[in-house]
């Protein structure tokens, strides 16, 4: 770029009829040597206007380069930027921008970096193989920072090539609610179990302040509200609540709302979270079949364990290119499945593989298998 510069500088000159030093280490201009008046040379001023086009025509394509270099990195993300509305101190806050590797390239995460200190970010995985996903999770600093706080999140990526992508966090931390602790986080449950926690709330302000209501939209939840204290302008609640025995296995991240009598600031977020262990387990999780031509077929191979033994009932999926070798009779903690996919017409694959089983009431464990599909040609 230095060196682009320079050579403008040249030419501008030239332009305006000034004389100026043609060594390249003297170009600021503070030299003692001879210098030629440009504006003598014909060939010079003949071929400066064109010059300095094609030396500005460099320039915006460098810059028009550049920004179009980021849009490969920034298609991976689906949302760049979230909103954590208002949040009592202490209340722990934070949200996961999804990534998905929509290349065949491998992708590789160099770093990430907040410009404030309210927002600490860190990536879940950061090597990723063709449509593996990932997230950046960025925490709200809701103990070290009141009011409202907002941070730049970017990305780096170094492979397949460079890019930095922006996400964009906000919020607004209240300084007279306390929760402790910060979340309800129940662990690990054992599907078809149910399980309790508990927190206390604190409020600091209105004597005559209190909690209306508690609302959720997730109905395997149930809360249970006590007031503990009421002195001066002090209150305090135990808040109780209850997942049930009849929540679907997998990880959950959901939020109770907090409704109090402010007039301003009604509504009080609460993250709950946990983990429903389903007694079936498949690996992988997520079965990548490749990249196939038209009528190749490619197997590969499903384990699904538990706990205790079990059979495996039937094995399902929508796309009729996949084909299954269901085990037999025999009652065994640990199955074996291979599953062959032959490829039809061209295009990226994405399907829900069902294993039903004889556990519990029909327990049912699910894998999503992808591919891609590409003529000859395409691939070359």
């Amino acid at each position: 770029m230095r060196r682009i510069t320079n050579v403008l500088r040249i030419f501008v000159a030239s332009v305006r009829g000034r004389p100026v030093c043609t060594e390249s280490r003297c170009l600021t201009g503070s030299c003692d040597k001879p210098r030629v008046d440009v504006m003598k040379s014909t060939m010079v001023t003949n071929r400066a206007p064109t010059l300095l086009l094609a030396v500005f025509a460099v320039i915006l394509a460098l810059g028009s380069h550049q920004a179009a270099g980021q849009e490969w990195a920034k298609k991976m993300f689906k949302v760049s930027e979230h909103d954590f509305g208002t949040v009592a101190r202490g209340a722990k806050a934070e949200f996961a921008f999804e990534f998905e590797n929509l290349y065949e390239e491998d992708l590789h995460v160099a770093g990430v970096r907040t410009s404030c200190g309210c927002a600490t970010p860190t990536v879940t995985k950061k090597d990723l193989k063709t449509f593996e996903k990932a997230h950046v999770l960025a925490k709200y600093n809701t103990r070290s920072f009141l009011g409202q706080k907002g941070a730049t999140v970017t990305v780096i990526f170094d492979k397949p090539f460079y890019a930095e992508v922006q996400l964009e966090v906000s919020g607004y931390i209240r300084s007279d609610v306390v929760f402790d602790p910060g979340e309800i986080d129940f662990g690990e449950v054992d599907q078809f179990s149910s399980a309790k926690r508990s927190l206390n709330l604190t409020y600091a302000g209105r004597s005559d302040w209190k909690i209306v209501d508690v609302r959720s939209a997730n109905k395997h939840f149930e809360v249970e509200l006590n007031e503990t204290r009421r002195t001066g302008g002090s209150v305090g609640y135990e808040m109780q609540v209850v997942l049930k025995d009849d929540a679907p296995a997998g990880h959950f991240q959901d939020q109770l709302a907090v409704v109090t009598d402010d007039e301003r600031l009604k509504t009080i977020p609460l993250l709950v979270q946990g983990n429903v262990v389903s007694p079936l387990t498949v690996a992988p999780s997520s079965l990548f079949l490749g990249v196939l031509k038209p009528s190749q077929s490619v197997t590969k191979q499903l384990v699904v364990r538990a706990k205790r033994p079990f059979r495996i009932l039937n094995v399902e999926c929508e796309d009729g290119c996949f084909k299954f070798k269901t085990p037999g009779e025999k009652k065994k903690p640990l199955h074996f499945i291979p599953v062959t996919f032959t490829a039809d017409n061209s295009g990226k694959i994405a399907q829900k593989i069902s294993i039903k089983t004889d556990l519990g009431s029909g327990a049912i464990t699910t894998c999503m298998a992808t591919a891609t599909v590409r003529e000859v040609a395409d691939a070359e």
